[in-house]
């Protein structure tokens, strides 16, 4: 250990861990980071951009949106549970098809998502969007990752016309997933709203995933400030 290494000293798991925690340390799932691939000017340009249309859509001038897709499939992405000491609650792994859900996610929690059982592609993408030209109200900005479905010529064909109608799209820099806020939801939804039973069959996936999307903004609500 590179503290005997400096100190000379041993110590002990227990110890060690009661050291950690005495100093604000917790043992938790570390995350994979694209962060310092990304240009950090253009990162903190952006930041500074969309902080601003988010003032915009609080004081009523714009509709701010969020927009990307979330796969779901009985390969469950292993959450948290309450479980007995000496006892463990196991998940079959299953594989399955593959529930894409692409959604328009506001601040103020205004939802509109969208379910397939297949592959997604710039036609769909583009369905998504026609969808809310038709029904927003207001001048309405899209927040989209570099996704190829997002920056395919079929998608930035459409942009002008979205445009005529008042819907303008707002491309996120490369490498910063953090700045498109949907990305919250849909931790939460893996990792805490989805029941355990939800893995044991596609059609219990299927079924408890629709009730929760239907309540996002109701039942299911975020704090975008975390």
């Amino acid at each position: 250990m590179k503290i005997e290494e400096k100190t000379g000293k041993k110590i002990s798991r227990d110890p060690l861990k009661r050291i950690l925690k005495k100093g604000n340390k917790t043992w938790k799932r570390l995350r994979r980071s694209l962060r310092g691939k990304r240009d950090e000017e253009d990162f903190q340009a952006a930041k500074a951009e969309l902080a601003g249309f988010r003032a915009q859509a609080e004081a009523g001038e714009i509709d701010f949106y969020y927009f990307d897709e979330a796969g779901f499939t009985l390969d469950p992405c292993v959450p948290y549970a309450w479980q007995t000491i000496g006892e463990t609650i196991e998940i079959p792994a299953a594989s399955s098809d593959r529930i894409n859900v692409l959604a328009f996610l506001s601040t103020d929690l205004r939802f509109h998502p969208f379910l397939f059982e297949k592959t997604i592609d710039s036609e769909i993408v583009i369905a998504c969007f026609d969808d809310l030209s038709r029904i927003m109200t207001k001048l309405t900005l899209v927040v989209v990752d570099g996704a190829p479905t997002h920056k395919s010529d079929a998608f930035k064909a459409r942009l002008e016309e979205w445009e005529a109608r008042g819907l303008y799209v707002y491309l996120l820099p490369a490498y910063s997933p953090e700045l498109n806020l949907i990305e919250i939801l849909w931790r939460m939804i893996k990792y805490d709203w989805l029941p355990l039973n939800a893995y044991e069959s596609f059609k219990d996936l299927m079924r408890s995933l629709i009730a929760v999307l239907k309540g996002v903004g109701l039942k299911y609500r975020i704090n975008f400030a975390h």
